[in-house]
C-alpha cells in the first residue's frame, strides 16, 4: 500500500506530515487560491481528518515513473455522501509537493466547505504554531552550524 493512503487511512497525522514537502502546494476543492506550504496543508489535512466520517480510499491509480498518483475517495460530511480524489505529485526526495483535491456532489462539496470553515480558525492557529516551530529548529540549527564552525 502507498505510505500516503497507509498514513490517511490509519488517520496518522505525523506519518502524513512527514511525506510533504517544505513548499508544497494544496489545492482545496472549495478555495480559490491555493494554499502554500507544509505548515498549512498539514493543518488543513488534519481538519479534513476532523470532519469526514467513514473515509475510504477506493482505488489508487500511479504513472509509471510513481511521481504521480491518484486516490479516490468516498467519505460522509455533515451527513452528506461525498466522492472525491487527491491528485498528488512527489518530487525528486520523494516528498508530496503538490496536492489537489476534487469533490463531487456539490451538495457534499458545499457542506465540505462549511465544516472546514467551522474549522479554519483552528487550522490557521495550527499553521502559525507549525510555522514558528520549524523557524525556530531552523534557526537552532544555524546557530549550531555556526557555532562548529571554526573561525578564520
Amino acid at each position: 500500500m502507498h505510505p500516503f493512503r497507509q498514513a490517511v487511512e490509519d488517520r496518522d497525522e505525523q506519518a502524513i506530515a512527514a511525506l510533504l514537502a517544505e513548499d508544497v502546494v494544496f489545492t482545496s476543492p472549495v478555495a480559490f487560491k491555493p494554499y502554500p506550504g507544509k505548515a498549512i496543508t498539514a493543518a488543513i489535512l488534519r481538519g479534513v481528518l476532523r470532519v469526514l466520517e467513514d473515509f475510504t480510499y477506493v482505488r489508487e491509480i500511479a504513472n509509471p515513473d510513481g511521481r504521480d498518483h491518484a486516490f479516490l475517495f468516498t467519505a460522509t460530511v455533515s451527513g452528506r455522501q461525498i466522492q472525491g480524489c487527491d491528485f498528488l505529485h512527489f518530487d525528486e526526495d520523494g516528498r508530496i509537493d503538490d496536492l489537489t483535491v476534487m469533490v463531487r456532489p456539490l451538495s457534499a462539496a458545499q457542506a465540505l466547505a462549511e465544516a472546514m470553515g467551522a474549522q479554519f480558525d483552528r487550522i490557521a492557529a495550527e499553521a502559525a504554531a507549525a510555522a514558528e516551530t520549524a523557524e525556530a529548529a531552523e534557526a537552532a540549527e544555524a546557530a549550531g552550524r555556526g557555532a562548529t564552525s571554526t573561525p578564520s
